[in-house]
């Protein structure tokens, strides 16, 4: 394994002290970031580092892998108490989030990232030139008509099912939608799309005693330190569809208090980067949370 292998593939990396905040913490905003710590001289790293490349290519730009030399990046080594190499971890969302020492197979391997709810994307997304295809706007309530069909249709098909239940959130109809989503099975419970769906709802719970947003707007006026008040107004710009106002709500309690409620302001924003679905904004507010957190 030499260092030239590990920068052939583009979703592949060498991280090192100097870009770890930027290519791991910061990309894993976006992206989930494998990190292998191995050495030139460990016979099993020579195993299990084809292996992870490879995993990089077929998954078409799902993960990064960062390979972390130990003999070069003591100082990241030791950040992580690395016991003994090879060791892997999973950073998602700027934290440490699973690891496992040692080589996998191929197989164990692919069910680690299908537990993280990381699957293969479409090659056609790994083509970063390729463009976009404008989408008409689809109508949520023709939506969950179609989606219902087909799912009655169709009883077995949990896909589907978690389709409805998506239509279901954007028409408002929660409560349902939560039912379908409880019942799906174990490999779709982690799926992004899930879980996209699962913070909505944890929005639209968190807002069912809430006072009304002019309540809300008064007492964050009276006083800008009620982190309580900002963060239901965050969650009820969000659910009536003002991102930006959302998420600008959530970042002010990240600067007002990061620690606020362990750590809710950071729990807040990465649950509305689930939810809103304008990229380019999600990008803008990622950026500026972590140039408070880090």
């Amino acid at each position: 394994m030499t260092i030239s292998d590990a920068t052939a593939n583009a979703h592949v990396f060498d991280a090192t002290a100097d870009n770890f905040e930027a290519e791991v913490l910061q990309k894993s905003m976006q992206v989930p970031v494998l990190v292998d710590f191995w050495a030139e001289w460990c016979g099993p790293c020579k195993t299990l580092g084809p292996i992870l490349e490879k995993l990089a290519a077929d998954y078409h730009g799902a993960f990064r892998l960062a390979k972390v030399d130990v003999d070069k990046e003591q100082q990241l080594a030791g950040a992580f108490q690395v016991r003994s190499i090879p060791t892997v971890f999973l950073v998602k969302d700027g934290q440490l989030v699973d690891g496992f020492p040692g080589a996998l197979p191929e197989g164990q391997l692919r069910e680690f990232l299908t537990h993280h709810g990381i699957q293969p994307a479409d090659a056609a997304a790994d083509d970063a030139a390729a463009p976009e295809a404008e989408v008409a706007p689809v109508d949520p309530h023709a939506e969950v008509v179609r989606l219902r069909h087909e799912s009655g249709a169709a009883p077995d098909n949990a896909e589907l099912k978690l389709d409805l239940a998506l239509a279901l959130l954007r028409t408002g109809a929660a409560q349902e939608a939560e039912q379908l989503l409880d019942a799906l099975p174990a490999n779709l419970a982690t799926d992004d799309r899930t879980i996209r769906a699962r913070s909505r709802l944890g929005f639209a719970a968190l807002l069912k005693d809430a006072p009304p947003a002019e309540v809300l707007e008064a007492a964050i006026a009276s006083n800008p330190d009620d982190l309580r008040a900002r963060h239901l107004l965050g969650a009820l710009k969000i659910v009536d569809g003002d991102a930006q106002a959302g998420l600008e709500q959530f970042l002010e309690m990240l600067r007002r208090d990061k620690a606020y409620e362990d750590g809710l302001p950071r729990k807040a924003l990465i649950d509305a980067f689930r939810v809103v679905e304008d990229e380019d904004l999600v990008g803008q507010y990622r950026r500026k949370m972590s140039s408070l957190l880090f």
